[in-house]
């Protein structure tokens, strides 16, 4: 986890003392069931839940020491707590393994991020709808292969945003359900020493559901479906975040991040305006993204259960939310502030001389009765010319002026093909298809 990228409600999900107590929960909660049964006297669920109410400090550096002892992390926390709790803590751990404590952990902290995940995306949604709806008939150039292509509007770059976002969303919330499954079967999974009742008990208590069938450890295909969606999400945000990028260069700038008073572009060039938010964010969806591969790669233990997956965890289960919470936040930031410029949309959807307008000359030349493809050899010939010219010539103006052209199409006609309301009509159609409403 690097600070520099961080926030401090989901860096809390993941700290050693955050850690702990869910791993007492368990324990208590286990315990609890297990009294309830008659495997354990009630007196020791008691004992550790009346502990518990005095809001212990965690010493998170004793059971540290304690580990540096015994070489491990549960054995470390359960002696601690014994030290702290008496003698009926010695049926804490009744029939479980360290996996049920550790996976179990595992899947509330994922559903705790996944959590502010989620509410992070509800606030990103928010903004891009109402950029979008800002800018439903805000004109500017559609480009493929980074070519001008037709017109669009800005806000359909947004609603386009919004519905890639709104697809993030749902699968990140499946991906929570998939991943928050509570393992409390014991050695091997066959729950020899423990009742599954315990774990019914445990997983209710925690807000998860049983894992229907645990190998001493909870199936990592799910992990892996989880980091990967976390990928996609990341990937969803470069994908705007580029194209922010791309509309803040110089030669296009129809819009560009928001430049705060006394910022500064460059040490050495002081009218740089540089866009630095968007591509952070490329940088770190690239990060986002690469968990994801040793999260596959963790499906695949051997037999009932190896810790192969352990130390990948430690490492991509933090990072990977931390990392994906603070882009969540900044794209939020950069589109709620986003500076766009419709007169610059305007003026480079006009540069061309019109050739975005080329398609609708030739679809008239067609049902006018022209060949396709004579119509496409008589309007690109002319629209070559203005291409060449960049855009000194009009492609109107030749167009009218050539008789191949004109033999087909009277000059109002032709005209009519220009006109930039045309490609609108259905802005609404598709808004309402994004949003429900327009």
């Amino acid at each position: 986890m690097v600070p520099r990228y961080a926030r401090p409600e989901m860096t809390a999900i993941w700290d050693a003392e955050s850690r702990f107590r869910i791993w007492f929960e368990i324990e208590a909660h286990a315990t609890d069931a297990l009294a309830q049964l008659g495997v354990v006297p009630t007196s020791a669920a008691k004992a550790l839940w009346d502990w518990w109410a005095t809001n212990p400090v965690i010493d998170v550096a004793a059971i540290d020491a304690i580990e540096a002892v015994t070489k491990h992390d549960v054995i470390a926390f359960l002696t601690w707590v014994a030290d702290n709790v008496g003698e009926d803590a010695r049926f804490m751990h009744q029939g479980m393994t360290s996996s049920d404590v550790l996976d179990t952990c595992l899947a509330v902290q994922l559903a705790r991020a996944s959590d502010l995940l989620i509410a992070d995306l509800d606030r990103l949604l928010d903004v891009i709808k109402r950029r979008a709806f800002e800018h439903r008939l805000t004109p500017t150039i559609g480009r493929s292969h980074g070519i001008h292509a037709e017109p669009v509007t800005f806000g359909l770059k947004m609603a386009e945003a919004y519905a890639e976002f709104s697809r993030c969303r749902a699968r990140l919330v499946a991906a929570r359900a998939e991943v928050a499954t509570c393992a409390i079967s014991g050695a091997v999974g066959t729950f020899a020493n423990i009742d599954p009742r315990v774990e019914a008990h445990v997983a209710a208590k925690l807000g998860l559901t049983v894992e229907p069938v645990s190998t001493q450890v909870i199936p990592r295909d799910r992990h892996a479906m989880f980091f990967a969606t976390l990928g996609v999400i990341a990937s969803s945000i470069e994908r705007l975040a580029v194209e922010v990028r791309h509309l803040q260069r110089t030669e296009v700038l129809e819009a560009e991040e928001y430049f705060s008073p006394g910022q500064k572009g460059s040490s050495a060039m002081p009218h740089k305006r540089n866009p630095v938010l968007t591509e952070n964010l490329t940088g770190l969806a690239r990060m986002v993204r690469a968990y994801a591969l040793p999260a596959m790669e963790n499906v695949a233990l051997w037999h009932e259960r190896d810790i192969s997956h352990s130390s990948v965890e430690r490492y991509i289960a933090p990072d990977a939310t931390i990392t994906l919470d603070f882009a969540l936040a900044r794209l939020t930031g950069v589109i709620d502030k986003l500076l766009v410029y419709p007169e610059r949309m305007m003026r480079n959807l006009d540069k061309m001389g019109g050739l975005v307008h080329s398609q609708r000359v030739l679809l008239a030349l067609t049902q006018a009765g022209v060949s396709r493809e004579d119509s496409y050899v008589y309007v690109q010939r002319n629209a070559m010319k203005v291409w060449e010219s960049d855009g000194a010539l009009s492609l109107l103006d030749l167009l009218k002026a050539d008789p191949d052209v004109t033999a087909a199409l009277p000059a109002a006609t032709i005209e009519e093909k220009f006109n930039l309301d045309y490609h609108f009509k259905h802005v609404d159609t598709i808004f309402a298809r994004v949003f429900g409403t327009v």
